[in-house]
């Protein structure tokens, strides 16, 4: 698998994306920490792939209070990885390589908005799965009626790199297909509590509908509107 493989594209990428989603990390550790803490998760060893800038392995570094834990990041991208290289301290260090084809073995391997920029993305996820015993993914849920009906997901392709786009169904089928047990998983509101600000009023009325149907019908609500990303752990 190349570098290219699983990069969220170089120089490209960090032109349009140039905080490299930083902003959004400590959201993300809060999901993560949310679903450790619903399966009593008590790793001793946790790595991310496609670490990106490296803040959210420093956020569970931060916040886990079990000091002992080893965490790194692996990071293909140049220009990510240096990003990430400013973050590194004790039990945190970061690698310019694939973890694929290194021999090590984690408790927890975490996959952050990662597969769906990967051409193989279901032998990519079977190759990463034997890196751990524990999974978490974190997966956008780019398809919806809505999201069909503005064209959303050829924008998620130019501006994000998006090459596959992902329903729960699918996104767990993914999963299931490359060999790994669904232990839990919940929808995270990314609509709500991530990409909230500068709405259209047209946005405002579907944030609106988004809201109130995800109180009484979460499903019909995710299918429907979109917004909604999916958090999963395997093993």
């Amino acid at each position: 698998m190349t570098k290219k493989d699983y990069s969220k594209q170089d120089s490209n990428y960090l032109h349009s994306n140039p905080t490299w989603h930083t902003e959004d990390s400590p959201w993300k550790a809060t999901q993560i920490l949310k679903l450790m803490q619903r399966n009593d998760l008590h790793p001793k060893s946790i790595v991310e792939i496609g670490c990106g800038a490296g803040e959210i392995v420093n956020q569970l570094h931060q916040r886990l209070d079990d000091k002992t834990i080893e965490f790194s990041g692996y990071e293909i991208s140049p220009d990510a990885f240096k990003l990430a290289q400013t973050r590194e301290k004790e039990r945190l260090h970061f690698y310019q390589e694939d973890l694929l084809q290194s021999n090590n073995h984690y408790d927890l391997l975490l996959m952050i908005d990662v597969f769906e920029h990967v051409d193989d993305y279901l032998g990519f996820v079977k190759k990463a799965g034997e890196k751990a015993a524990y999974k978490i993914y974190h997966i956008p849920l780019d398809m919806s009626m809505y999201s069909l009906f503005t064209n959303y997901p050829i924008g998620a392709r130019k501006n994000v790199g998006h090459l596959h786009y992902f329903m729960k169904d699918t996104a767990l089928a993914t999963l299931t297909d490359a060999g790994q047990e669904i232990v839990d998983w919940f929808y995270t509101p990314t609509a709500f509590e991530v990409n909230n600000k500068g709405l259209s009023f047209f946005g405002t009325i579907i944030q609106w509908k988004r809201r109130f149907f995800y109180k009484i019908k979460p499903d019909f609500a995710v299918r429907a509107f979109g917004g909604f990303s999916l958090i999963v752990l395997t093993k």
